[in-house]
């Protein structure tokens, strides 16, 4: 079977993971823990209370301590990643499926309408099947609630780029298709400061013209774009990524092509490291993050500064190259860098 970002795997312990990107190993899905089985937990399925589990560093730590089966060391990334073996999945969901369901079978509550009003508009502006679209998230396991937001995908480049656009004209001629405002920015600032550290400044700056995320009928939403399984070549093993260490850096973004899609990648020229570990400059050719809060943040010709973990990347044929890649800890962050100094 194949697995990709916003699937979701349920545990034999009952254990909920959403999957990341879209290589995995033979044995294994990458997928990080989202929800366990908890009776102080506040969401509920099936008369089982539910807990969300938000910060990254709280997910290992549970982990460590329930069930360190689910934390492996891969040969690829060199480094300590979230993972279920395949013969611990008792179910798989399907963000496709999803809104199949909702269409056949019907809406149970108030959440699922507007998330199927929400795709069922973008599908016909952008006019982009419904078929190319899913629901994940909360949505997906069953586990949302009166306050949940809209998580939806996009699979393929050109279905994503239609979307896109749609949403940008949605943005500026529907009601009750909005960006986020001051206030609402501030609260989302609050709740990512917990794992991503930036100027508040900056933060509204950025996030306030991002078309990736905004409110639907005073919903929030988040939608990531995916690349289809036939736009994707690499499979797991085809490059080894080597931690080097924490850096950061100043650079020009001369390709932000893959800037709306999940991982996302900025193609960088002219690098300059200002601390932290070192490599030679001219063979840094990427920012990436497997995180969707660093979509759309910048535009080519931006000047940006970004900290991250430099990585050595190394292809089959030995030709290798180096990329810093952001989200992975708190004090990561990537930010155009007349942002950060005309505050």
């Amino acid at each position: 079977m194949k697995f990709r970002e916003g699937d979701f795997l349920e545990t034999l312990e009952g254990f909920i993971f959403d999957v990341k990107g879209l290589s995995h190993p033979p044995n294994k899905v990458i997928a990080y823990l989202r929800y366990v089985p908890d009776s102080s937990g506040s969401r509920m399925r099936l008369g089982v209370k539910y807990r969300k589990i938000y910060r990254l560093k709280d997910r290992e730590d549970f982990l460590r301590e329930k069930a360190p089966i689910y934390i492996f060391r891969s040969p690829v990334f060199n480094m300590e990643v979230q993972g279920v073996p395949l013969n611990r999945i008792k179910c798989i969901y399907n963000p496709q499926l999803k809104i199949k369901q909702l269409i056949e079978l019907g809406v149970k509550d108030t959440v699922e309408r507007e998330a199927l009003e929400f795709v069922k508009l973008l599908s016909v502006k952008s006019r982009v099947p419904v078929e190319d679209m899913g629901l994940s998230g909360s949505l997906l396991v069953d586990l949302h609630n009166e306050n949940s937001d809209i998580d939806l995908i996009v699979y393929g480049r050109e279905n994503s780029l239609k979307v896109y656009r749609a949403l940008g004209e949605l943005m500026n001629e529907h009601d009750e298709v909005k960006p986020y405002n001051t206030d609402e920015l501030a609260e989302l600032y609050e709740f990512r400061s917990q794992d991503t550290s930036i100027p508040f400044k900056a933060f509204l700056k950025v996030e306030g013209g991002k078309k990736t995320q905004g409110k639907f009928m005073g919903r929030s939403f988040f939608i990531r774009f995916l690349h289809d399984w036939g736009e994707v070549s690499e499979k797991y093993g085809d490059k080894i990524y080597e931690p080097i260490g924490f850096c950061t850096i100043k650079a020009e973004v001369s390709d932000d092509s893959e800037s709306i899609f999940t991982p996302c990648r900025y193609m960088v020229s002219n690098v300059q490291f200002l601390s932290g570990v070192k490599a030679n400059p001219a063979q840094v050719k990427e920012v990436y993050s497997f995180r969707g809060r660093f979509c759309e943040q910048a535009k080519t010709g931006d000047t940006i500064r970004a900290s991250g973990k430099l990585e050595k990347v190394t292809s089959l044929n030995g030709e290798s190259w180096f990329r810093v890649v952001v989200g992975g800890d708190r004090g990561d962050y990537m930010i155009p860098e007349d942002l950060l100094t005309n505050l």
